[in-house]
């Protein structure tokens, strides 16, 4: 080949290659969406993220998450420790970020994906995790989720449990039971006897057949704020009986029967 045709074919394959370059940076410049272009199609998410996004509102774009379109690969969907750093808190150790979290309202928590949400709970209610270990009821062994269905909410105490009352509330519940630690019971001062009796039966009947001194006592007064306290007669009474008298009769139930039903 002579030297004039082989510089016409090196121009012709320089200028072919310049074309082909030309051509892929055109395209994928057509290609690079931005945070605009994605609510043409996706107007569901972007709603999502304008209502409740959180950070994922403000702080980053679509396309800081979603690093390629058409999404494919591992690309498609970023792993959260991206922008979200693991630490030893057991709540960002959890594989299972989606589980609880939506991707575009990560605050609206709620656990329906989700297998079992405790370990990742009790990263920010430690508090609640410790009483149900320390304090084991039927209680212990529920995963989280089932009595938080979504996070900040709970269920009503008589979706699982027989009410003690007539048109009794959750509140009620409370009264008595806290719901980490549901046997250790304790109540206000103002509690009703009508709430005892149901647990104490026996001990209500005999109450109300009498009319003794006790008869007219909540039982607040004498078994105060904790259950099963049982106050001594002196604490009321003082020693109110000769000293000759005691020494004889040292249980005061020797002659009062017991305390819910007094012979004077």
């Amino acid at each position: 080949m002579n030297p004039q045709g082989y510089r016409f074919c090196m121009l012709v394959l320089v200028s072919l290659l310049s074309l082909s370059f030309w051509s892929v940076a055109s395209a994928r410049a057509a290609n690079q969406l931005a945070p605009n272009d994605c609510q043409k199609c996706h107007k569901l998410q972007i709603d999502e993220i304008a209502a409740s996004g959180g950070a994922h509102r403000d702080a980053v774009s679509c396309v800081d998450c979603h690093l390629e379109h058409p999404p494919k690969g591992t690309q498609a969907i970023p792993a959260c420790a991206m922008c979200h750093e693991v630490s030893d808190n057991a709540h960002f150790t959890s594989p299972d970020c989606l589980g609880c979290h939506p991707p575009h309202s990560p605050r609206n928590i709620e656990f329906s994906q989700a297998t079992r949400v405790r370990a990742a709970c009790s990263g920010c209610h430690k508090v609640q995790d410790d009483e149900l270990f320390n304090y084991p009821s039927n209680h212990s062994v529920l995963d989280c989720k089932e009595c938080h269905l979504q996070h900040g909410t709970f269920v009503s105490c008589l979706e699982c449990h027989e009410p003690h009352l007539e048109a009794q509330t959750y509140d009620n519940c409370r009264d008595c039971h806290r719901p980490h630690m549901p046997l250790k019971v304790a109540y206000k001062n103002t509690i009703e006897p009508a709430a005892c009796v149901v647990c104490h039966p026996q001990v209500g009947k005999i109450l109300a057949e009498n009319r003794t001194r006790h008869h007219d006592l909540l039982c607040v007064y004498c078994h105060k704020s904790q259950h099963k306290q049982i106050p001594g007669c002196v604490t009321c009474h003082g020693e109110s009986h000769y000293r000759a008298i005691r020494v004889n009769f040292s249980d005061c139930n020797d002659c009062h029967v017991g305390p819910h039903d007094l012979v004077n």
